[in-house]
């Protein structure tokens, strides 16, 4: 028994770097860092949803028939994806902290796969605007009086859902070398704060697109 707890409390003290005096620390620190970082991208992300709502206010009709071209199927397919994606990345994270190494690396692979569907329907929805004119440009087509504004709503279109994209892209590879190093057996009960700070990285991602999908894709559907 004695040989036991030792044999415990050396795999408890090898789960966290020099520097910190615990795991329980090391998982503080990193969480906060986390969070500290995921504040300035509410701050980046803010700047330019304040620009949305500004010229919104400024062009309410041309916004509203510029969301009326949006393919409200695709959009709506997306968030159901990301959705479903969220919830397999907090079942991989309940699995990293049980110790159930096979469902945290399928939990994983599902997100993955999910943010990779996300990413190719929202590439086709680029394609269609893309052949409709929609892409501000020399090539930009719009029926006035709404043409000026509505190359601003598509600037702020591709701007915003590209950069959640970027992100997207990013969280797909955070997600993957999870995987990898849940396969090594780098986690266990007492250390698995990457697992947590990737699904919360995970999860900010996909609160992005529950504010974009509404902005884009929902306001103003009901003008003729």
């Amino acid at each position: 028994m004695a040989e036991t707890l030792i044999a415990d409390q050396h795999a408890h003290d090898a789960a966290h770097a020099h520097q910190f005096d615990d795991v329980e620390q090391q998982r503080d620190a990193a969480t906060m860092g986390m969070w500290v970082f995921l504040a300035t991208e509410v701050l980046f992300f803010g700047g330019l949803f304040a620009s949305y709502i500004i010229y919104r206010t400024l062009y309410p009709a041309a916004f509203a028939v510029a969301s009326q071209t949006q393919d409200i199927v695709l959009g709506t397919t997306n968030t159901a994806v990301l959705i479903i994606s969220s919830f397999a990345v907090a079942v991989a994270v309940y699995g990293a902290q049980t110790g159930r190494r096979r469902t945290t690396i399928w939990a994983l692979a599902l997100a993955i796969a999910l943010g990779v569907v996300f990413l190719v329907i929202k590439f086709y929805e680029y394609y269609q605007k893309y052949v409709d004119h929609h892409v501000p440009g020399p090539s930009f087509e719009f029926p006035a009086p709404y043409t000026e504004p509505a190359k601003m709503y598509f600037t702020l279109y591709f701007l915003m859902t590209g950069l959640h994209a970027i992100h997207m892209i990013v969280g797909c590879g955070l997600l993957a070398v999870m995987i990898i190093m849940a396969r090594r057996g780098d986690f266990t009960r007492e250390y698995h704060s990457p697992i947590e700070n990737s699904g919360l990285y995970w999860h900010f991602v996909d609160i992005i697109w529950i504010f974009l999908y509404p902005l884009f894709y929902l306001i103003g559907r009901h003008l003729e």
